[in-house]
């Protein structure tokens, strides 16, 4: 399985390959290629800033004389007029460097962003409840987006099917009942010495009560009402964690943490989020140095 940095770089890669072809022919026909400038990342947006570190990677994968100098740090609260970092070296750098990493920096702070926001208005709250995403990411970009969650102060529920057993609906009508698939869950991690948590989701008290039975470690109540979700963590009592899912937004979620839930996912965290308004321009009077 490939590392996080790894998979990011193929992602800068194909992303350069794609925007790029075989050349970026605006640039080419008017810049000289000895031409050096200076561009600046300027907020024109209130928000979380997310992707700093990607965007460094950006600027050395493609050129790594770029010299970047960061004044503003990943998850940072930021507002119009603030400058995020200045990079200076080849212009024709600068420009072909430019739409992917505003793509990157647009995109991870608009999740950073609204993953404060509703991290926060849990706090404000009173509630101890924390803000999950889902795998409902855009493909190739999964890394960047659940970096952007944590970063937001949200946590990653899991990063694919990977890395913790959820037995969702469809496994469970499949499987013949809760029983059936948390027991075969538990004998799968057992003959191939996976230390893996189980989830199960649970659509009524029924499977609720079999999946307390069998036992695992977090049970997701899925579309339950709020009143229904307290009493279904009453009836948990601390005996695994629990979760709610399922349609709830920034507007209902409240009701759902004060009925005690340790985890809401919302999957608008990352498939429904806008960009955070931002520009990568040129600095200062003198624009453009010939050498």
């Amino acid at each position: 399985m490939l590392s996080v940095e790894e998979l990011n770089d193929k992602l800068i890669d194909l992303a350069l390959s794609e925007d790029i072809g075989d050349g970026d022919h605006t640039t080419l026909c008017c810049i000289p290629a000895d031409a050096m400038g200076e561009s600046k990342l300027l907020i024109k947006e209130e928000g979380i800033i997310a992707g700093v570190e990607i965007a460094k990677k950006v600027f050395e994968r493609f050129d790594p004389e770029l010299q970047t100098e960061v004044y503003i740090e990943d998850g940072t609260q930021v507002k119009p007029g603030d400058i995020v970092m200045s990079v200076c070296g080849r212009v024709q750098s600068l420009l072909q460097t430019e739409r992917l990493m505003l793509n990157i920096l647009q995109r991870m702070s608009g999740i950073a962003t609204m993953t404060h926001k509703y991290q926060q208005a849990l706090i404000d709250a009173g509630t101890s409840t924390r803000v999950l995403d889902t795998r409902k990411t855009t493909p190739g970009m999964r890394m960047l987006e659940k970096e952007a969650v944590k970063i937001g102060g949200g946590m990653n529920h899991r990063i694919g099917l990977f890395d913790m057993i959820l037995l969702k609906d469809n496994h469970i009508d499949f499987c013949g009942g809760v029983h059936n698939a948390i027991s075969r869950a538990k004998q799968y991690c057992k003959e191939h010495h996976k230390n893996l948590k189980i989830e199960c989701e649970v659509r009524d008290f029924k499977e609720l009560d079999e999946a307390l039975a069998e036992g695992c470690d977090r049970i997701m109540f899925d579309n339950f009402t709020p009143e229904d979700t307290r009493k279904a963590v009453a009836i948990v009592d601390g005996r695994c964690e629990t979760e709610s899912s399922g349609g709830i937004t920034f507007d209902t979620m409240i009701p759902y943490a004060k009925a005690g839930v340790d985890f809401i996912s919302f999957g608008a965290l990352t498939h429904s989020v806008k960009g955070l308004d931002m520009s990568f321009k040129a600095a200062g009077s003198n624009k453009l140095t010939i050498k």
